[in-house]
């Protein structure tokens, strides 16, 4: 079966960042979390995104971050700098200083809380794709941003040369299609609709499930892509419910991920920067009672 081209990888995680017990970044942690990842089936990582607390972490932090897992995995992983942020001078600063450390790529999600227009979100895409000579990859995520990426805006984004690939995480399979005709790679940025994202043409996934079930995630994908439909399907089916577990429950993203990395030892602790919280006692036993039923742990 023949499968459209995957720039960074076809399993990527959008990977936690550590904390120390006074609530500053651990980088020997956050390194730590990086090997896992990628021991353990992922062809890449995203630094500081929606998973990484960007939202909490300093310019100063984001780039002992990036350069802590750069120095961790940086000769056998792809890296990708979260560099999205509601403001377009933040996010060309994150984008510069992406640069300089040497990154694979950065991920440049719609603004939040600000909900530009189409035209907004345009100009800020092409303020910060022209900032440096690096690819960029989209992340339409509304559920969080509030605002969805335009098809026009995507066609009009897709004439910026270095704008090469999106992670999607609308929940629409219906626009992958339209997407790749555009000349995009597309990821699905939905644990659970990877296999539908791939069924309509999608390249691979940017992952939070990774954290714990990055090969599985990574057999999934590579069977349904060589043909093996039922071999994907009886894969996805087993991991129900750790997708379960780790993204449908109200407290979910950081805070699951960095539960299921205390359980699998990787991390001491599972500590988060406000305003999350971390998991309750009964919280990590349903979470482990997911994973568990996953054969995760």
């Amino acid at each position: 079966m023949t499968s459209v081209e995957a720039p960074y990888g076809r399993m990527l995680t959008a990977m936690a960042t550590a904390f120390a017990d006074d609530g500053s970044v651990d980088l020997e942690g956050t390194a730590a979390i990086a090997a896992h990842l990628v021991d353990h089936g992922n062809d890449g990582v995203v630094v500081s995104g929606t998973t990484g607390e960007s939202p909490t972490t300093t310019t100063e932090e984001d780039g002992l971050i990036l350069r802590a897992v750069k120095d961790a995995v940086g000769d056998r992983a792809t890296i990708i700098a979260g560099v999205g942020t509601n403001s377009t001078p933040h996010s060309v600063e994150l984008t510069q200083q992406a640069a300089k450390i040497g990154v694979d790529a950065v991920l440049l999600v719609t603004p939040y809380y600000s909900k530009p227009g189409q035209a907004g979100v345009l100009h800020h895409f092409r303020t910060v794709a022209e900032s440096a000579d690096l690819p960029v990859m989209l992340y339409d995520v509304p559920g969080r941003t509030a605002t969805r990426i335009g098809l026009e805006t995507y066609e009009q984004a897709a004439r910026i040369t270095n704008i090469t690939s999106t992670k999607d995480a609308t929940g629409d399979v219906t626009q992958v299609p339209l997407l790749t005709e555009l000349g995009y790679s597309v990821y699905s940025g939905d644990d659970a609709m990877t296999l539908g994202f791939l069924a309509h043409g999608a390249c691979g996934l940017v992952s939070v499930v990774g954290h714990a079930a990055g090969r599985e995630l990574a057999s999934m994908i590579d069977a349904f892509l060589s043909g093996d439909h039922a071999g994907a399907l009886a894969t996805y089916t087993r991991l129900i419910p750790a997708f379960t577990a780790v993204m449908g429950v109200p407290n979910y993203g950081a805070t699951t991920a960095k539960a299921a990395l205390e359980l699998l030892g990787v991390l001491p602790n599972r500590h988060v920067r406000g305003p999350l919280v971390p998991l309750t006692d009964e919280e990590v036993a349903a979470l482990r009672e997911g994973l568990s039923a996953s054969g995760l742990i």
